[in-house]
């Protein structure tokens, strides 16, 4: 009996122990899993919490302003409101819209879905202004509701409306830069958005003791270009009526500074307003100036005799038998334009005259190789790397894929594929004593003013090279056929360009052209380096050449930029003093 109560007891005490180290290992659980709760688990349950009573609000960083070089502004901020919604703090979502509805341009249906989530933050819309905004928190606090709230922030704007669209692109609903400057200095012109977390009472009001962590906004850069908008306005008023009196397909001008490489101008047509880009069609998007290629016919004969000269093929004084307007050569027959029929041109008088028989010759007595190397330093067949989007590099295809005909037409512009801008720098060049310069388009940041540096890519041909060609291009102007860019009490130095346009099924147009015409002023000492492109001009009967279509436009151009810049003007005889004088130096 004594033996079976001990072991009952024994039992009873095992059974015990069991009991109670369960028990043990449970409280032990719930202690270890309390203590993770409270520790390894604090700061997901702060950010909980925070989530539940709190909002992380953004700081919108503001996007830097854009000037002109002389701070006019070109595009801006104009202070609108975001609206958002604290789903926690509304309690009928349906009559809350019926309220804001009007205020906010929503379908009142639609805002009763939005107002339906119990988020703590989410953005009802965006862009509202500031009278709009004020009208719907007063409705909304007479109605004593809750549930929606205002955060400051900006829409961008452009003053100038439809100037300057292609350089300035725009900016859209989300904020981001779309095109031009907007979408190349997006990084630096939109800046950081920063952040607050802040808490409601149940009234929507800021609990301003419980404001939590807050990060600032570090606002966009203002840029400063290095366009000039009084000259602008010029170029865009030439250009308007030049497409009301030619209505061509479209247009394209810009001016540099030929010493810096600064864009003081860039306009194409169509074009359209960056308030309203969504009204814009394709063709009106797109920045002729940097995204279009074309070929630029006689004006490329600059590269021909500058070469030549450079090289010491020929001489200034050197002549070229023209064949009298009809050369044979590789099968075909080319000729020289309007029925001219020249025989012995001196190299200076081919670009005068614009003899295609010429240049060809020209180009020939070069060589293949040699020939294709000079169009390369002139930068053709290679981006300019103007700070602008969508630029392409022309096409320029290496002597192994020529024929024979093809340097005889290359010569004269054809069988080459140019953009507008690689043109005017090309010229631009004979302007600036050879030397070839990237465009530039920033004139500085903040209101940090500095010289500008032209950024020099290469010298292209010598100094006294150019002299020679920068007074063939005078007489061009003078006595050639680009009379029409004159400019009274001003030396014109320049080069006319016609050339038919590409069949995009193979061959050419007919009776279709793209005429040009590209030079600089004063040619004694160059300011204002220029391109003016009219693109398929409907004239009637008159003659669609470069020198009869776009050199007057450039005359009109330099005539008012002449004026604007105070630039001093010489008298006839000055004038001729100064044509003697570059003619003798040339001589030299």
């Amino acid at each position: 009996m004594a033996v079976q109560k001990t072991f009952t007891s024994i039992v009873l005490s095992n059974r015990i122990g069991i009991v109670c180290f369960f028990v043990a290992l449970v409280f032990t659980f719930f202690a270890l899993r309390l203590v993770d709760l409270q520790v390894g688990g604090h700061e997901k349950f702060s950010r909980l919490a925070a989530e539940k009573h709190g909002v992380k609000q953004p700081i919108l960083a503001e996007r830097g302003n854009i000037f002109d070089r002389h701070g006019e502004v070109l595009a801006v901020n104009v202070p609108v409101r975001t609206v958002y919604a604290d789903g926690t703090h509304i309690k009928d979502p349906l009559l809350l819209a019926h309220v804001a509805a009007p205020f906010l341009g929503i379908l009142e249906k639609e805002l009763a879905i939005k107002l339906a989530s119990k988020r703590a933050y989410f953005v009802i819309r965006s862009g509202v202004s500031e009278l709009e905004a004020a009208a719907m928190m007063k409705a909304l606090e007479e109605s004593k509701l809750t549930g929606l709230y205002l955060q400051p922030g900006s829409e961008r704007s452009y003053p100038n409306g439809k100037m300057l669209s292609h350089v300035l692109g725009f900016v859209d609903h989300t904020g981001h830069g779309i095109d031009g400057i907007e979408h190349f200095f997006d990084s630096e012109l939109a800046g950081r958005d920063g952040y607050r977390h802040i808490e409601h009472d149940r009234k929507g009001l800021e609990i301003v003791l419980y404001r939590g962590q807050e990060e600032s906004a570090i606002h966009g850069t203002p840029l400063y270009l290095t366009i000039d908008m009084g000259l602008q306005a010029i170029v865009e008023k030439q250009l308007d009526i030049a497409m009301a009196t030619y209505k061509p397909a479209g247009a394209t001008t810009i001016l540099v500074d030929p010493t810096t490489g600064e864009v003081l101008a860039m306009a194409s047509r169509p074009n359209y307003d960056p308030n309203h880009y969504s009204d814009a069609t394709p063709q009106e998007l797109r920045n002729r100036a940097v995204t279009d290629m074309y070929e630029p016919g006689s004006i490329f004969k600059i590269v021909a005799a500058a070469g030549a000269i450079n090289e010491g093929v020929l001489s200034e004084k050197s002549t070229i038998f023209c064949e009298h307007g009809s050369f044979y050569y590789g099968g075909k027959i080319l000729h020289d334009a309007r029925g001219d029929y020249f025989g012995d041109l001196s190299v200076r008088d081919v670009l005068v005259h614009s003899s295609n028989i010429g240049a060809a010759k020209i180009a020939m007595k070069m060589g293949d190789e040699k020939y294709y190397e000079y169009v390369r330093r002139f930068g053709f067949g290679e981006k300019t790397n103007i700070p602008l989007p969508g630029e392409i590099s022309g096409l320029v295809n290496p002597p192994a894929r020529w024929d024979k005909l093809t340097i005889t037409r290359m010569a004269m512009g054809h069988a080459i594929a140019a953009t507008p801008i690689q043109v005017v720098m090309a010229v631009a060049a004979i302007a600036n004593d050879g030397k070839l310069l990237t465009p530039q388009l920033i004139h500085h940041r903040n209101l940090e003013k500095a010289q500008i540096e032209p950024l020099v890519r290469r010298e292209i041909i010598s100094s006294n090279v150019a002299q020679i060609i920068n007074g063939a291009l005078i007489d061009v102007v003078a006595r050639g056929t680009a009379r029409h860019a004159k400019i009274d009490g001003y030396l014109v130095a320049g080069k006319t360009g016609t050339a038919q346009k590409i069949n995009p099924h193979g061959g050419y147009l007919e009776g279709r052209y793209i005429v040009s015409f590209a030079g600089y002023f004063p040619a004694d000492h160059p300011r204002i380096a220029g391109l003016v492109i009219i693109d398929d001009a409907r004239i009637g009967s008159v003659a669609n050449f470069g020198g009869l279509v776009a050199a007057p436009v450039f005359s009109k151009i330099g005539e008012a930029a002449a004026r604007y810049l105070d630039l001093l003007p010489v008298s006839t005889d000055d004038a001729k003093v100064s044509q003697s004088a570059l003619d003798s130096m040339n001589h030299e």
